[in-house]
């Protein structure tokens, strides 16, 4: 019976830039702030992070600064995933030898791979590496499905332990045919207790970056079996989770912890500053909800 990597919140931890690379001093400060409010796992790199925008040597930096930091008070999970497999196993392997837990390995974007080249490309990258892998499935940014069949294979292999699934409707049939050792994780902030009613295992969550303690919270509550008390959380970060999402991830995430006080920066190019409406939306929402005055 394999072990969840984590069971709870995960953060994807927004990454803080300079005009000349990580900010590493705040991004260390970030790191404290999620371990201290209760955040079950730290994932660096990944979309939230803004991996694709990340030289190889940045990127492996990054996830070794974050390890060090983090210094195994909880698993630190690292994006290594490309739409190349060779280079997928090349992020794969750098981040297990600068000692990541575990890896989130996104379903290729752009090539619009096939079934059968997504088993291989996952069982590539897993024979490459000991450490567990999470497979990411987001069709809304790469296109592409990674079909429930070909889950319940790469299920097979032993260190292709879990699915950040961002396709709801497909999370019954994963779960049904992986079994109990296999973990589902929500995608998406605004449908974590839909994924834990049908067996999930938690969240890999955006709003956790402002809201670490009540996405734990959200989580743990419904597995101790405080449902009214999960849903009451869930109900209560919907309008929150809109302006997070009014403009594409991680602009207004990002915003949203520099309105707490962090030092998150800018995101890099394309993606630009949040629309000032949005920027609004957000301030308001904050306020609402009690993050900012």
């Amino acid at each position: 019976m394999r072990k969840p990597l984590f069971t709870g919140s995960a953060v994807a931890i927004v990454t803080p830039f300079t005009d000349n690379g990580v900010d590493y001093q705040s991004l260390a400060k970030l790191i404290e702030f999620q371990i201290q409010s209760g955040t079950d796992a730290i994932v660096i790199c990944a979309t939230t992070g803004e991996a694709s925008t990340m030289p190889d040597d940045e990127h492996i930096a990054t996830i070794k600064f974050a390890v060090e930091t983090v210094n195994k008070r909880v698993p630190v999970i690292a994006g290594t995933g490309s739409n190349d497999t060779r280079h997928a196993i090349e992020l794969s392997k750098a981040a297990e030898a600068v000692g990541a837990d575990g890896l989130l390995s996104v379903t290729p974007y752009y090539n619009k791979a096939t079934q059968k080249g997504l088993y291989k490309h996952f069982k590539l990258i897993a024979d490459s590496v000991k450490i567990p892998i999470i497979l990411y499935n987001v069709p809304s940014r790469t296109n592409l499905n990674i079909n429930p069949e070909t889950i319940k294979a790469l299920a097979k292999i032993e260190n292709i332990i879990a699915v950040k699934e961002c396709n709801l409707g497909q999370v019954g049939d994963v779960v049904n045919l992986c079994g109990e050792d296999f973990s589902v994780y929500s995608g998406d902030d605004n449908s974590v207790l839909p994924v834990l009613s049908l067996g999930g295992q938690g969240v890999i969550s955006v709003m956790a970056n402002i809201i670490p303690q009540d996405t734990h919270n959200m989580v743990a509550k419904f597995l101790q079996g405080d449902c009214k008390g999960a849903i009451k959380l869930q109900l209560q970060t919907l309008n929150l989770i809109k302006a997070l999402f009014s403009e594409v991830n991680p602009i207004p995430v990002k915003a949203a912890v520099n309105l707490l006080g962090f030092t998150a920066g800018q995101c890099r190019m394309p993606l630009t500053e949040l629309e000032d409406h949005n920027l609004e939306l957000l301030r308001s929402e904050m306020k609402a909800y009690g993050l900012i005055k």
